[in-house]
């Protein structure tokens, strides 16, 4: 993918587990993700990723670390860098946006609705932190 990204997710990892969210608004209502959202005017793509999981869940993220860029929605609007973090700080509190959550296990993903490949996008997350999932 050449384009820049304009939008950031983030997964979050603590004890083997990432925190999943369920969307509770389009695009993506309904489904398991990990929390993020949109680029705003002016921002890096990592100031991106590190509002959207202050607006979203009031969690502070360190080092972020980039595990891919992903093409999303019709015709690849949506440019996503997925970044990944076992450092992070805050009590989770969720936003209006997000209509649940949990730490799931990996192996969970696959009886849950997500977003497209969300177990390849999990695995690689777990590599690039050199955990095994």
């Amino acid at each position: 993918m050449t384009d820049l990204p304009n939008a950031a997710s983030v997964g979050l990892v603590r004890e083997g587990k990432i925190l999943l969210i369920k969307r509770a608004y389009a695009p993506y209502q309904n489904l398991w993700t990990f929390p993020g959202g949109r680029l705003e005017p002016g921002e890096t793509i990592e100031q991106c990723a590190a509002r959207e999981l202050q607006e979203e869940l009031s969690i502070a993220i360190r080092n972020p670390k980039l595990v891919m860029q992903q093409a999303l929605g019709r015709e690849g609007e949506y440019r996503l860098a997925i970044f990944v973090t076992s450092d992070f700080s805050g009590v989770l509190r969720q936003s209006d946006e997000i209509s649940a959550h949990m730490w799931a296990d990996p192996s969970m993903v696959h009886a849950l609705r997500t977003t497209s490949r969300l177990d390849d996008v999990i695995r690689e997350c777990f590599k690039v932190l050199g955990q095994s999932w």
